[in-house]
């Protein structure tokens, strides 16, 4: 059995039931929330009461270490109940996934970290856009700056679509160095570090409550060990998120409790609508329950090939990596359709902002801006099958 000095963090209850009544709690507030584009303070809460935030860390630091699977149902169920939630989360259980994978933190750093998570909530995202570059998945180096010093590092730059905003407590900051050869990589910053200041300049489409706002650092001292390097490779620097790994999944699967929240709102208002003319619900009707079974046809597919994948890569199967890039178009189209089909049938009903519907189109839509995106993926496999040793 592998030794841990931190606290055993709790185990989360990834039950049917359970995770039924966590949806349940954090759909409670969405619509609040969305309209306020506050931190979604409440649906956190419930998260962090069930253990749910730390479900990702490693048993060698005392946490549950639950496997992809299990995460994307997790994250299916928070994302039904509020998108904006599940995002935050999403992020943080990647960062915890991507430290028991290559272990970037200096250790004594991230054992604080699992010990204040023990109690409250401790949220972590990698900021990485910019500005003038955009989502670095496209290619480039940033333009923030981190500057050796006999100390450490002092951090400048200016970074777009920074999700969980004022609530995170750790910044993964995506930087270029000042040395000769530069190094890229990832500063962690503390939240609370002195010269950060946060643009409130978020007012979306969708995910509203997501807090992806811009945030500056303005001479931020960081330890020299706080740095993680992405090397080089044969002279060329290449983005981890330009192709989809398993811990990426956590974001199609969100998308996927997204389409499963419309396929509920729809068959609600089809239950509770009683047209004059027809004299009886509108779920009765042939039309209503086509339209019923072409939204579950969607989902359906969405998860078979979410889940599917995932058993597949668990099973160990070598071709399948490569190929999680087009799973994940495949499901955001899946998630599209579904949650469109259901507002198509309803028209002007599903389109008002007291329908339910009308805010879960809006969340669904934002799943094609995570990457690798739809033109990247799909170029990318063409370019798989036409090599000449494919």
């Amino acid at each position: 059995m592998t030794a841990t000095t931190g606290p055993l963090l709790t185990v989360p209850d990834t039950s049917p039931a359970a995770l039924a009544a966590l949806t349940a709690e954090i759909a409670s507030t969405a619509a609040k929330y969305d309209r306020s584009g506050d931190v979604p303070e409440a649906g956190l809460r419930a998260v962090q009461r069930g253990g749910y935030l730390t479900a990702t860390v490693s048993a060698r630091y005392g946490g549950p270490e639950l496997d992809h699977s299990e995460v994307a149902r997790l994250l299916i169920a928070i994302g039904e109940g509020d998108p904006s939630v599940a995002l935050i989360v999403a992020n943080t259980l990647a960062a915890h996934l991507a430290q028991t994978a290559a272990g970037n933190w200096p250790e004594d750093l991230y054992r604080e970290l699992v010990r204040r998570a023990a109690g409250q909530s401790v949220l972590i995202n990698a900021i990485r856009a910019e500005p003038e570059l955009g989502a670095p998945a496209r290619g480039g180096l940033p333009a923030t700056l981190a500057r050796r010093t006999a100390d450490g590092w002092v951090l400048n730059g200016h970074k777009t679509f920074a999700t969980g905003g004022t609530a995170l407590s750790y910044h993964l900051v995506w930087v270029v160095t000042d040395e000769t050869p530069v190094r890229v990589g990832h500063l962690i910053v503390p939240a609370d570090a002195d010269g950060i200041t946060w643009r409130h300049t978020w007012d979306h489409l969708g995910l509203r409550a997501s807090n992806t706002h811009d945030v500056t650092y303005a001479d931020v001292a960081v330890p020299y060990r706080n740095f993680s390097e992405i090397p080089f490779q044969n002279g060329v620097y290449r983005d981890p998120a330009a192709a989809a790994g398993p811990a990426s999944f956590g974001h199609a699967a969100l998308y996927v409790g997204v389409a499963r929240a419309a396929r509920a709102a729809f068959a609600d208002y089809a239950r509770d609508r009683v047209p004059t003319a027809l004299g009886k619900p509108i779920a009765d009707t042939e039309r209503i329950q086509w339209v019923a079974g072409e939204i579950e046809a969607q989902i359906v597919q969405a998860e078979t090939l979410l889940f599917g994948a995932l058993h597949r890569l668990a099973a160990g199967e070598s071709d399948v990596a490569q190929r999680l890039s087009v799973v994940k178009v495949l499901i955001a189209r899946s998630v599209i359709a579904a949650v469109e089909t259901a507002v198509a049938a309803l028209g002007n009903a599903a389109l008002t902002r007291h329908n339910p519907l009308e805010r879960h189109l809006r969340d669904a839509l934002c799943v094609r801006v995570h990457p690798p995106q739809e033109d990247a993926a799909v170029l990318g496999a063409g370019r798989s099958v036409l090599r000449p040793d494919a």
